[in-house]
């Protein structure tokens, strides 16, 4: 199974994007071209530029605190491979997993913040002992997608 969040990622740019259009149209339409007179709906144009500016910092702001990665999963071959990397305004590095199914141990799935951050950490059986990979988090895949990738895991992590 091979799979990725590029669709939600692409969605978040574009709202960013549209938040952002629709606040310089404000801008222009109530302060050079004079189209929109204030009180507007009763409020000043100080109110609105807040408003505006309040929702652009939630939009260019909510995936970087929600730790939104793009993830690209796939299970096809002798490898689990995971890739992802910040989906935010600011992106991040981007990284890698692979695992080798049969030295696969397991994962552990983490949810915080009320259930809206959800992180997966892999692990791996090395000689030397387990090792622990750091969390990929998974909060911008949908509930299906999600599903999708604990039941492709269980298909090869060792019985408890």
């Amino acid at each position: 199974m091979t799979f990725d969040n590029s669709k939600t990622v692409i969605s978040l740019r574009i709202r960013l994007f549209f938040a952002i259009v629709v606040l310089i149209a404000f801008i222009i339409m109530a302060y050079f071209a004079k189209i929109i007179r204030f009180p507007l709906l009763g409020m000043s144009d100080t109110i609105w530029i807040l408003i505006l500016v309040g929702i652009n910092l939630a939009v260019a702001f909510m995936p970087m605190f929600l730790n939104y990665q793009y993830i690209f999963y796939s299970d096809d071959g002798e490898k689990i491979v995971i890739r992802y990397f910040t989906a935010g305004i600011v992106g991040g590095r981007k990284n890698s997993v692979e695992i080798d199914k049969r030295s696969f141990a397991g994962y552990k799935v983490e949810s915080k913040f009320f259930g809206l951050i959800h992180s997966i950490t892999f692990y791996q059986r090395f000689q030397e002992g387990p090792a622990k990979y750091p969390p990929v988090y998974i909060s911008a895949l949908s509930k299906e997608e999600r599903a999708k990738i604990i039941r492709s895991l269980n298909l090869y992590a060792p019985p408890a």
